[in-house]
């Protein structure tokens, strides 16, 4: 009885750690294939569809999430500046707070969401339908023609939308506090010319490289070994969509503390 008990305990941890196990094998088989990567722009064509595909297709959504997270951050913190009469500092304080944090994590999220899970879809219905089994088949190493480019395409494409995601909702966030909620915007505009530095936007950008490599690595693992037909593609999603935003928040965590370290 207290054998099962124990057992019933710890299967799944032993499960979480063989999984993790399994996906940093990959990971490092994949850094002995760092010379694939150099080839992949000799197919430029593959690499600017991805790029098409897992960024561009965010433009929308992440529009969106910024515009309304600028707005409602104006709001949240005029209400707790405007008691100590400090309305000024409220453009530095969204300019920072979104530039290092909410805008690489918000804009991984919606990537995820949006791209991610359907990297792991689309990989993961390759699999059960064996057309990775058939490129392999013909000589062609299906992990240069099917992984490579989408990491590639997804470190290059997240930077990007964490940077548009910045002006994005630093502008609505001026716009706010400036046109509703009456604060000065000459005052504003100098704060945050004064005291706002290029350093935070790179931090952001950093984060996002990173970010793009980690989920992109994730949803095509997953999606490379899906297995059990439709239900095991339903299933692939999910856990790409799971494990890609926890990682987010834990690796946000951690680079968050390096720079900070790093005094950035």
């Amino acid at each position: 009885m207290v054998e099962r008990l124990f057992g019933a305990i710890g299967r799944p941890f032993l499960t979480m750690f063989a999984s993790i196990e399994k996906f940093g094998l990959f990971l490092l088989f994949q850094s002995h294939l760092f010379r694939l990567y150099p080839q992949v722009f000799k197919r430029p064509k593959i690499v600017l569809t991805q790029i098409e595909v897992i960024g561009l297709g965010c433009m929308g959504v992440v529009t969106l999430t910024a515009l309304f997270t600028g707005m409602v951050e104006a709001i949240q913190l005029y209400s707790g500046f405007h008691q100590f009469g400090i309305e000024s500092f409220i453009g530095y304080t969204i300019f920072l707070s979104i530039t290092k944090e909410l805008g690489p994590v918000f804009a991984s999220l919606m990537l995820i969401s949006r791209s991610i899970s359907a990297m792991a879809a689309e990989l993961g219905t390759m699999r059960v339908s064996e057309q990775i089994d058939a490129i392999d088949i013909l000589g062609v190493n299906s992990k240069e023609y099917l992984i490579t480019p989408r990491i590639v395409a997804t470190v290059i494409s997240l930077p990007l939308l964490v940077i548009w995601f910045d002006f994005i909702a630093v502008g609505s966030a001026y716009m706010i506090s400036t046109h509703v909620l009456g604060i000065n915007p000459i005052a504003y505009q100098e704060t945050l010319m004064r005291l706002g530095e290029f350093d935070d936007i790179m931090t952001g950008v950093i984060k996002a490289a990173f970010f793009g490599f980690i989920v992109s690595s994730i949803g095509s693992y997953i999606g490379y070994h899906t297995s059990g037909g439709a239900r095991g593609v339903g299933q692939s999603t999910i856990y790409a969509v799971v494990y890609s935003a926890v990682a987010i928040f834990v690796a946000n965590y951690f680079l968050s503390s390096l720079f900070l370290y790093l005094d950035w």
